[in-house]
């Protein structure tokens, strides 16, 4: 099942990123991903309405600041930034998430080794290696910002949201901060006036389904697999999947939009999965 989880959350979240740019083609940002995290948030919910389980009034507040801050600001922020940045790039400025973790988690979980830390090291120096070779294809500097600090609330959320503050079911402690986010980016789209300027008409049959795929794949099953994991397992660990995610996306770019890759990406790749090891390896 930890296996399945990390599977989940490596691949699935890595094809995630190129969705995103397939879908913000033909969906304004904060509506797609408003849609996205609320049609996913729901089903879950409905799920656990099934299963009998509730959440109190203490935990929908926590909710709302897990959800504000890793669905509303995070995912806020990559889809304004995936109209400005290519998705590989996105996905490797979003690989920053292991660090932030790591620091933030520090005090509550210990020091981490000096593999742990040499592991994070690497990894960030693999990023860089990848963000400098594929910059001038797809660099904006304000993008790239707004993106990283999307990546520091993500890390503060996912913590934030552990137990006790959410519940321990996985459909109610995915399922809550995906609503709660969701809700807030429907209330920025419309208030923005994002949402009026969104024909479904003459959306792409492209961007629809990219939005199907982010709702099914990307948020029920991925999300739930990532809110899961940090309950067994330590940040730092579970934050890896910010180093994988680009090499699927570099794979995905390559593979369906005839990406080239350079030398310097594969030496960044090799860098990335040395650096998962030495992490995965290393604990506290």
């Amino acid at each position: 099942m930890t296996l399945a989880a990390y599977a989940a959350v490596y691949l699935i979240w890595g094809s995630t990123y190129l969705a995103i740019r397939v879908a913000v083609g033909g969906i304004p940002p904060l509506l797609l991903m408003g849609v996205r995290c609320t049609a996913a948030g729901a089903l879950m919910l409905a799920w656990a309405g099934v299963r009998g389980e509730r959440a109190t009034r203490d935990q929908w507040r926590h909710a709302a600041v897990a959800g504000g801050l890793m669905i509303a600001v995070t995912y806020g922020a990559l889809g304004w930034a995936e109209q400005r940045l290519a998705s590989g790039i996105a996905a490797l400025l979003s690989a920053t998430s292991p660090l932030w973790l790591t620091t933030l988690d520090w005090r509550k979980s210990g020091r981490p080794t000096a593999t742990t830390l040499a592991g994070l090291a690497l990894g960030i120096a693999g990023v860089a290696a990848l963000v400098g070779a594929g910059a001038p294809e797809g660099g904006n500097l304000t993008a790239a910002v707004v993106l990283i600090a999307g990546t520091a609330a993500w890390a503060a959320g996912s913590l934030y949201s552990r137990p006790p503050r959410l519940p321990r079911s996985i459909a109610l402690g995915a399922g809550m901060p995906l609503v709660a986010g969701g809700m807030m980016l429907l209330a920025a789209s419309i208030a923005s006036g994002d949402a009026s300027r969104y024909d479904v008409h003459r959306a792409s049959h492209a961007a629809l389904w990219a939005l199907a795929y982010l709702i099914v794949f990307g948020s029920l099953v991925g999300f739930s697999a990532y809110a899961w994991l940090l309950r067994v397992a330590p940040a730092s660990r579970v934050g890896t999947h910010a180093y994988v995610n680009p090499l699927v996306a570099i794979a995905l770019g390559w593979g369906i939009a005839g990406e080239p890759i350079t030398a310097t990406t594969g030496v960044a790749a090799a860098m990335i999965a040395a650096s998962v090891a030495m992490v995965l390896k290393g604990g506290r």
